[in-house]
């Protein structure tokens, strides 16, 4: 499902990405972890071409974007197209406050693919209802805790129907009572089959519902491998440092 070679980035003259060569394959779920800084997030934002990588290949489903001198990389409706396949969580919610909560989750297949108002009703309605927030579809934003509002943006991703979702740390700005919700959700939509990139620093979760770990430092994969093998018994001593930390709570 996803394919990653030699992919680069740089800002300046300050490597965040060096030379990262991946492959994922149709419904495996991957945790990327590693320490501020390491590239996780740039990653992500890679693969969604919301930041454009200085070099490299990346492939997602059937499209495939080459990146660097002489390459025309991905422009316009394509970049449209792709980027409908490749659903995106952030860490902050990002709806839109004019909108009821329905609303949020209707406007991409509106807006975006096209679809009839009352078709895209029912497939938001849909979506909530795996969230659990079918009884919150006329609610205003602004009403919502920071969790509910999280899993409003899952379902509006969802309802994008992606062939990919990748999640940014999307528990990292709710308070600690309410990221059990939220991964509950993420562990579901695995459990379906989603492919799925979740960078996190909630280790349970890394070790419970991921198939694989990558850890990151530096701009560089430094380890992967089955989740629990690498959590329980990294190799290398950047990773067994950085998770002494976890282990130790």
């Amino acid at each position: 499902m996803i394919r990653i070679d030699g992919l680069q980035k740089s800002y300046g003259s300050n490597p965040v990405l060096r030379d990262i060569n991946l492959r994922i394959p149709k419904g495996e779920v991957v945790a990327l972890i590693g320490p501020s800084g390491s590239g996780k997030s740039t990653l992500l934002r890679c693969l969604n071409v919301l930041v454009e990588p200085n070099s490299g290949c990346i492939e997602i489903g059937g499209t495939r974007m080459v990146f660097g001198e002489g390459s025309r990389g991905i422009r316009g409706k394509d970049l449209v197209g792709f980027r409908q396949s490749t659903g995106m969580v952030f860490q902050h919610f990002n709806l839109f406050p004019h909108m009821t909560v329905i609303g949020n989750v209707m406007e991409g297949p509106v807006t975006a693919r096209k679809m009839p108002k009352d078709k895209a009703r029912a497939l938001a309605m849909k979506q909530l209802e795996a969230v659990g927030l079918a009884d919150k579809a006329d609610a205003w934003p602004s009403s919502l805790s920071g969790g509910q509002k999280q899993r409003v943006a899952i379902a509006r991703a969802v309802a994008m129907e992606p062939d990919v979702m990748l999640f940014d740390e999307a528990t990292s700005a709710l308070d600690p009572e309410l990221v059990g919700e939220v991964l509950g959700v993420m562990q579901k939509l695995a459990s379906e089959g989603m492919t799925m990139i979740v960078v996190t620093h909630e280790m349970a979760f890394a070790r419970e519902v991921a198939d694989r770990v990558i850890f990151m430092a530096g701009g560089y994969v430094v380890e992967e491998g089955p989740a629990k093998e690498v959590i329980d018994n990294p190799k290398q001593p950047q990773t067994k440092a950085f998770l002494s930390h976890f282990h130790g709570a």
